[in-house]
């Protein structure tokens, strides 16, 4: 409240409220030529600057404080603030902008006319006095006024109400100078402390290091994380697993990432490591792993089967050389996320029917994008569960059954079309309890955050130009911030180059990216065999009746399979849900997919195309004979049904994912046989002529082999040279297909030994066999033996030490968690139709501290036609889409209208994507269709303080608030222009808000020259990367743009300019925080907001923390 003071003359009382206030009494006291003597708790440069014209006509001054907190003692839990107050609590915010000035000017005046001491014992001198000496004349006051701008009664608003006494009586005066002067001089109790205070006073108008800056407001920043370390969350890890060689092993980065992982599966159970491709994820979980083992926890790793003997080669039972981290003595238990359809038989030596599923206190998912659907399982015809669902089986019997169970999610792609894909997945870390964050993060609903982003998500896509993601930002709610920073890391290639700098450059960096080469292969050489784009308009046109038999139902059965589906499996139709699936749509998609399928495998290899015509010649076959069975036996067997055919295609996930959606048995009796017979053989006879036509086309013919051939003679006689200096002929051939590469090991393998004299292998990581030409078919030996270098093979006594393998066909078995950067060129024998998987392959070879210099990328596409190529790859993949989230059976927030139009947009994105990497290398981040999780975790910042505050916590506490540092743009970033980013603190009980400001109660805000808000509150990471790029690395003050601000602003007298910007940022704040108030409450149902007194208004109080101005 404002004070209104009514000064009674005959009262001897100032208590800056009705009777007077000390500043008056010191202003009418304080002459030209006055000594005064101060005993105060508190002194303020801005006190001083109040009284200015007063204090500094004065011949000297004592200043005596009673509480000895400023530099000796500070309190350590930093919750007492009697210090040495130089700066004061009751200023208005501007007033901080001018503090470099009125500190120096203070410090001048200090240094020629004032004396200070302090007590040395804190809590024992408590009065306040005031003495005026002038000539013979005393006067002095005495009470509980500070020596500050609102203790001495001369703040605008809000001074404090104190109790001061005139002291008339010229006994009593001589009296307190008396018994001030014996302090004084008492040794013992006080000592001169004016050099600390002058040394503190220095730093509020010296220049500073832009580095320091940054490094100050995450400080403050990062707060309540600083406090959560102090007591206890990762004091101990270093100790725990210093001593271990997986710790030994690591990166600098990686070390931080899994330091960064065990607190946030301390601190919430879980987390999701989300770094990209080639950043080692692996043996990061793996020291994650090694710390809870050290604990006695038991760990198991569920992993994708084709990836399982990445897991194994470091379990303890594999007790040999192979085992780089053979002393760690992992104990983790191994199991494929397909053993989880199982109730019974092996997975390698563990038997699955006496396993203990809720014994686990770590389960660590590898892939676990591949648990985004909560599909529901198999039921009987009475709807009874028949078989649960791998989701079902790993919620319920590891997550939610025995112990305690922490998560950790490993994926590059946690999200991929809808944020539904990450509700999913982080369910496990909370026992699939909706409101499990509500308690620690104020997130009172998972699921109603992530639609609310959904929504916002969608609404942006279809309504932004542009794509700004700026734009998006800005609408996200501060719960999605705060879930998403609180439960993941992620991190690129790009941010580790940026924060890692030096230590990647140690490490000799990552290899140059050499401009991808394109390979446009004919498919026959003898040219009889149509064209790929040929075969692509006849085979759109096939009708493949094998998977429709929908459109042969009599029309008297047709409404009761499009109304009511068998509840063997979920159904696409659902009017509860939506009425645009049904069984004949999902038929008609599934058939698009099996085109798309004959395309894919004819884009791999003639050979591969003509397996796949045979087998599916083989089931039109099957079923035909089924058909004349059930004809001839059709009054035996009225219900008899026809089951809908397995496809064995193990290699194509997008065509399995398909088929176990929806399935549905149809009456052979509802049927009309005849017709189906009919089309059934037309199919045959178009597929069989197909097939011989691909018989015809052996090794010698095809011609894309033919270009193969070439690349791989040419690598070994014209190799490559690595960072030794040694030739290097490696090459590394990645197809999607097992029987490509069969095909190809088969067809280069005399060549390739008696010719080129290299030696070659191949991995498939399916049933089928590994093979090569040199050493074991051991999966693990293969790669080895490949890539010596990168794997220590020089540490194996049990390996070949001389002779290794320079050519590797594989399948995308290997496309993930493993270095193989012996390697410098890759071969996409065909294009992955998701361009994600092409950057998973490339990661093998493009990794931190490889030994070649530059890597090349080489890509065969089968046509140079792309619009056509993606125009049916989208056609069909946006429909699959559709499918796949249709098919959950779970709350759909969207029409199925918009989610096709949303996925369009997406796949034209990838598109542009998928378009791009026939001129450049992209990252992985490049290709999010939906939102980028490294948009929103701020633990790279967390991980850099940490490291700084190891060697500078003391001076980061002990500087003063309102410090700035200059600095200029950098030409390197256009964003970045001339302007001022505040970091300014919200004072007082803020809690509420967090529902609002993500940084609460903290808001940063960068704000351009002219006024313009670039980027506001909403975007402390955009902000903060700004922060970084121009402080980091500036250790010293920039003199001549000091020079420059200092003489723009009259050394600190004229800082109208800024206070106009801080002004402008602050209306900024609160605009924001309205709108996104209003918001929330609209789209979140469970959103809750601070109450009136505590919401962001004209009438807010913010203090300065820092300020860097960029010219």
């Amino acid at each position: 409240m404002t004070l209104i003071q009514l000064s009674d003359p005959e009262s001897g009382i100032r208590d800056n409220y009705k009777r007077g206030n000390v500043a008056d009494f010191l202003t009418e006291k304080i002459k030209e030529g006055s000594e005064l003597s101060i005993v105060s708790a508190y002194f303020t440069i801005y006190a001083y600057e109040a009284l200015k014209n007063k204090l500094d006509i004065i011949d000297h001054l004592r200043f005596l404080f009673g509480e000895p907190r400023f530099v000796k003692a500070l309190d350590p839990d930093k919750t007492d603030k009697k210090a040495y107050k130089i700066e004061d609590d009751g200023l208005h915010l501007k007033n901080r902008l001018e503090q470099r000035r009125v500190a120096r000017e203070c410090a001048e005046w200090i240094e020629h006319k004032v004396e200070i001491r302090s007590v040395r014992q804190a809590n024992l001198l408590h009065g306040k006095m005031y003495h005026v000496a002038n000539g013979g004349v005393e006067d002095a006051i005495l009470g509980s006024s500070n020596f500050t701008v609102s203790g001495l009664g001369m703040a605008h608003h809000n001074n404090n109400i104190e109790l001061n006494l005139v002291v008339d009586s010229h006994r009593d005066q001589r009296d307190l100078k008396k018994w001030f002067e014996e302090i004084w001089e008492d040794e013992k109790l006080v000592e001169d402390v004016k050099a600390d205070v002058l040394t503190y006073l220095a730093q509020l108008y010296q220049d500073n290091s832009p580095e320091f800056i940054y490094f100050k407001t995450l400080f403050h920043l990062f707060e309540q994380f600083l406090s959560d370390q102090d007591k206890g969350g990762l004091a101990d890890i270093k100790n725990q697993i210093v001593d271990t060689e997986i710790w030994r092993s690591l990166f600098e980065f990686q070390k931080d990432g899994v330091k960064g992982a065990i607190n946030k599966i301390l601190a919430y159970n879980g987390c999701i490591l989300a770094d990209s491709v080639g950043l080692g994820k692996t043996f990061e979980a793996l020291a994650v792993i090694k710390y809870f083992e050290l604990r006695n926890d038991r760990v198991l790793v569920l992993c994708p089967k084709k990836l399982r003997e990445n897991w194994t080669v470091y379990q303890a039972q594999n007790n040999s050389d192979l085992n780089p981290f053979v002393r760690d003595r992992f104990n983790y238990t191994v199991l494929s996320h397909t053993d989880l359809s199982r109730e019974k038989g092996k997975s390698g030596d563990i038997d699955l029917a006496n396993i203990n599923w809720g014994n686990y206190d770590l389960v660590v998912i590898d892939e676990s994008h591949n648990f985004r659907n909560n599909t529901p399982g198999k039921r009987d015809e009475e709807g009874n569960l028949v078989r649960r669902s791998r989701y079902q089986r790993l919620m319920e019997d590891i997550i939610q059954s025995g112990v305690k169970t922490k998560v950790l999610l490993l994926s590059a792609t946690p999200v991929n079309n809808d944020l539904k894909d990450l509700r999913n997945q982080i369910y496990f870390l909370t026992e699939n309890d909706d409101q499990c964050f509500e308690g620690n993060l104020g997130i009172a609903s998972i699921k109603d955050t992530l639609a609310n982003a959904q929504r916002t998500f969608t609404d942006w896509a279809k309504n932004s130009r542009d794509h700004k993601t700026k734009d998006l930002l800005e609408r996200f709610s501060s719960a999605f911030f705060k879930l998403l920073d609180a439960l993941t890391i992620a991190r690129s290639r790009k941010h580790i180059q940026k924060y890692y700098r030096d230590n990647i450059a140690l490490l000799g960096g990552f290899p140059e990216r050499l401009k991808p080469l394109s390979v446009y292969p004919q498919i026959d050489t003898a040219d009889e065999f149509m064209s790929y784009d040929t075969l692509n308009d006849e085979i759109s046109n096939y009708q493949l009746s094998l998977f429709n038999p929908s459109a042969y139902l009599f029309d008297e059965y047709r409404a009761q399979y499009d109304v009511k589906f068998a509840n063997a499996q979920p159904s696409l139709f659902d009017r509860k849900l939506t009425d645009k699936f049904s069984q004949s749509v999902r038929e008609h998609y599934l058939i698009g997919m099996m085109k798309v399928n004959f395309l894919k495998r004819l884009e791999s290899s003639v050979y591969s195309f003509d397996i796949t015509m045979r087998r599916t010649i083989g089931k039109i076959d099957s079923l035909i004979e089924r058909i004349q069975r059930f004809k001839q036996f059709q009054a035996e067997n009225p219900d008899l049904d026809f089951d809908e055919l397995t496809i064995e295609d193990i290699d194509d996930e997008e065509l399995q994912e398909a088929l176990e959606v929806g399935k549905l048995k149809f009456k052979m009796a509802h049927l009309d046989v005849d017709r189906w017979l009919k089309d059934l053989r037309h199919d045959r006879d178009q597929l069989h002529l197909l097939e011989l036509s691909a018989r015809e086309i052996t090794p010698a013919r095809d011609a894309k082999l033919v270009e193969l051939m070439k690349l791989i003679e040419n690598k070994v006689k014209h190799p490559t040279t690595d960072k030794m200096g040694r030739p290097n002929r490696k090459l590394l051939v990645f197809t999607a297909f097992a029987d490509t590469a069969i095909y190809l090991y088969n067809a280069l393998q005399g060549w390739a030994t008696k010719e080129l004299s290299i030696h070659l292998a191949m991995v498939s990581g399916g049933s089928t066999e590994n093979k090569t030409s040199f050493g074991k078919n051991d999966f693990n030996q293969i790669l080895i033996n490949f890539s010596p270098y990168s794997k220590h093979r020089d540490k194996m006594r049990s390996m070949p030490q001389e002779g290794e393998i320079d050519l590797l066909i594989a399948t995308d078995c290997i496309s993930e968690g493993q270095n193989l950067q012996d390697c410098d060129t890759l071969i996409n024998y065909d294009i992955h139709w998701n361009p994600v998987r092409v950057i998973q392959r490339f990661g093998r070879i493009d990794r931190i501290g490889s030994i070649n210099p530059a890597v090349q990328l080489i890509n065969f596409w089968p046509t140079q036609d792309l619009d056509k190529y993606i125009s049916l790859k989208n056609r069909v993949e946006a429909r699959m889409a559709l499918v796949d989230i249709a098919a959950t059976n779970e709350d759909n927030l969207l029409s199925a209208e918009d989610l096709q139009e949303l996925i369009k947009e997406d796949l034209k994105y990838r598109d542009k994507q998928l378009k791009r990497l026939r001129e450049e290398i992209l990252d992985l981040e490049d290709f999010n269709e939906s939102v980028s999780l490294t948009d929103f975790t701020l633990d790279d910042f967390r991980a850099e303080l940490s490291r700084y505050i190891e060697a500078n916590r003391q001076i980061l506490q002990d500087a003063p608030l309102g410090l700035y540092a200059v600095v200029p743009t950098d030409p390197q970033y256009a964003i970045i222009q001339p302007g001022v980013i505040f970091c300014l603190k919200q004072k007082g009980d803020t809690s509420g808000n967090e529902a609002v400001n993500p940084s609460q109660p903290y808001f940063l805000v960068y704000v351009l020259e002219d006024g313009t808000v670039r980027l506001g509150f909403t975007h402390p990471k955009q902000i903060l990367e700004i922060f970084r790029a121009l402080c980091v690395g500036k250790t010293s003050a920039i003199e001549a743009l000091c020079n420059q601000f200092n003489l723009a602003t009259q050394n600190g007298k004229d800082v109208s300019h800024y206070s106009e910007l801080l002004e402008k940022s602050i209306a900024a704040i609160e605009k924001t925080y309205k709108k996104r108030a209003v918001s929330s409450l609209f789209s979140d149902r469970s959103a809750v907001i601070a109450e009136k007194s505590k919401q962001i208004s004209q009438t807010t109080d913010f203090e300065l923390i820092t300020w860097l101005i960029i010219c």
